[in-house]
């Protein structure tokens, strides 16, 4: 049976259990923001499968060997979510969003409030180009509020420190994240990568991502 939210937001889980931390080593968590309708997709997009996974399995999989903790932000039809993060353990936790109805960012909100590390990786879950490669880049960079950029247009995942958490939940539930982010100092970085530009909304961007994917052998 699927368990049911009985609160703005809950995790369907065990109890979260941290990873592994290093001493002096920052310690990174992932959201990854699934709580949308996909009704331009013609489908529950996030299980659109390319390459025998789901879209949003391999967002996942981007981030499962530098995370410590990643939070999926579930809301409409979030049971369809449950089996595709199941593979990957108590590592990947599903978090609802009761209110999702009221846009993006309150999916931004119930994904930082569940956050453990010192920083955050923060994407939408149809990025399926985002590789681990380009994770670890941004994560080189050393920077607190870190936007990736290719030929100066912004894209994801966006790497946020946990400090600014507070301030997040704070801020209007109507608002969004880049308006937030015009707030903090934030560094843009070249990554040499157009996977963090293209997204998937329709199913012409489906059949267009596929392509290249095939083109770079993602698996």
């Amino acid at each position: 049976m699927i368990p049911s939210a009985k609160a703005t937001d809950e995790i369907i889980s065990d109890t979260i259990t941290p990873g592994v931390i290093t001493p002096n080593v920052v310690t990174t968590d992932a959201v990854i923001l699934a709580a949308g309708y996909s009704s331009r997709a013609d489908g529950f997009k996030m299980q659109f499968q390319m390459n025998d996974k789901a879209v949003i399995q391999h967002v996942i999989e981007a981030f499962l060997p530098i995370c410590i903790n990643i939070f999926v932000v579930g809301g409409f039809q979030y049971e369809k979510l449950l089996p595709l993060i199941e593979p990957y353990g108590d590592k990947v936790k599903l978090v609802i969003n009761k209110e999702f109805e009221n846009g993006m960012f309150s999916s931004v909100q119930t994904g930082a409030k569940h956050v453990l590390s010192e920083q955050f990786f923060i994407t939408p879950g149809d990025y399926p180009l985002i590789t681990t490669k380009i994770c670890s880049s941004i994560l080189s960079a050393g920077k607190a509020y870190v936007v990736p950029s290719f030929h100066m247009k912004g894209g994801h995942p966006i790497l946020i420190n946990s400090r600014c958490i507070e301030k997040l939940l704070s801020e209007n539930v109507e608002g969004n994240l880049k308006s937030f982010l015009k707030k903090l100092p934030v560094e843009y970085i070249n990554i040499n990568d157009d996977g963090i530009i293209y997204d998937l909304d329709t199913r012409e961007d489906y059949m267009k991502l596929q392509t290249i994917m095939n083109e770079r052998g993602q698996l």
